[in-house]
């Protein structure tokens, strides 16, 4: 059995809880996993029901890099920060008590990195235009990601309501 130093436990346990604490409450529901290469990377595509908003759906993929190749590339601990997003109305819209304003609201997070990255989904309600907005970015302590993908679900014309 392998001892671990007094010092380090504590830092791998508060690392633990850590990672705990900032995972998301919504959980995604993985509805599919294309394989891309025989090192075992692959795409995987997840259902994410927005937790504030019902009869609204987002699927996102992003690049799932298997171990071969996160050895290969000396980030053992680390996925790439791509993702997209697409989302549709997927039964009657009833909305909770959501942000209003332009910074919007996470609606789902996922570590794609041991601590420094997430995969993020952020909606955005856009009054003027009667339009929900979701993007798919990815946040990091520093150097932040350029890469994101939009989807919007249109409002107007829809029969809505607002259970706030």
């Amino acid at each position: 059995m392998i001892k671990l130093h007094a010092a380090v436990l504590p830092i791998f346990i508060t690392l633990g809880l850590s990672l705990l604490a900032f995972s998301s409450f919504v959980k995604a529901e993985e509805v599919g996993d294309v394989n891309v290469d025989w090192l075992g990377s692959d795409i995987k595509v997840e259902a994410i029901e927005d937790p504030k908003v019902q009869g609204i759906t987002c699927h996102v993929s992003y690049f799932d890099r298997g171990l071969i190749e996160r050895v290969r590339n000396g980030q053992v601990f680390s996925d790439p920060s791509n993702s997209s997003v697409a989302c549709s109305q997927t039964g009657p819209i009833v909305i909770g008590d959501i942000e209003k304003d332009d910074g919007g609201e996470s609606v789902f997070s996922k570590r794609t990195s041991l601590v420094w990255k997430s995969l993020k989904v952020t909606r955005i309600y856009d009054e003027k235009h009667q339009t929900m907005i979701y993007l798919s970015h990815a946040t990091q302590v520093q150097n932040g990601s350029a890469k994101m993908d939009i989807s919007t679900v249109p409002l107007f014309g829809q029969k809505v309501m607002w259970s706030k």
